[in-house]
């Protein structure tokens, strides 16, 4: 789901598709109260204001679909979680790209090894790291 909040995300920047993350948590927050938010997501109130002032606070993958799955229309976090790691996997067969290619193309911000397990999911990803993952394959496509 999160790969489908931005329209080119291989044209854009990583903050450009963290603020379409922010704007879509904010809509989230803009039907559900943060009381009733944090207490069905777990994440902490602080972190909701940070949303609701249009920050990107540190919220892993999970922690962001359980807010995003607040939505009536959208499926549950699991769901979401595993089409926007799907989304990158799939990105990167299509863009014929592996974990060490990934890594020095966007710096050494994250490791082959680090972004291997995050995009399997055996360690978490930060929102933030999600969105450079996908704008890099997005733009290799």
């Amino acid at each position: 789901m999160f790969h489908e909040l931005t329209d080119d995300p291989g044209g854009t920047s990583p903050a450009a598709i963290e603020a379409a993350y922010v704007s879509a948590l904010e809509a989230v927050l803009d039907e559900h109260d943060i009381g009733t938010a944090a207490a069905e997501t777990g994440i902490e109130r602080s972190a909701l204001s940070a949303l609701l002032d249009g920050e990107l606070p540190e919220l892993t993958l999970e922690d962001a679909a359980e807010l995003l799955a607040l939505r009536e229309d959208a499926p549950d976090a699991g769901t979401i979680v595993a089409l926007s790691r799907d989304a990158l996997l799939m990105g990167m067969t299509t863009a014929v790209l592996d974990v060490e290619a990934v890594e020095s193309e966007i710096g050494g911000e994250l490791e082959a090894r680090e972004i291997q397990s995050k995009v399997e999911g055996r360690y978490p990803m930060t929102l933030s790291e999600f969105a450079l993952l996908f704008h890099h394959i997005e733009r290799r496509k």
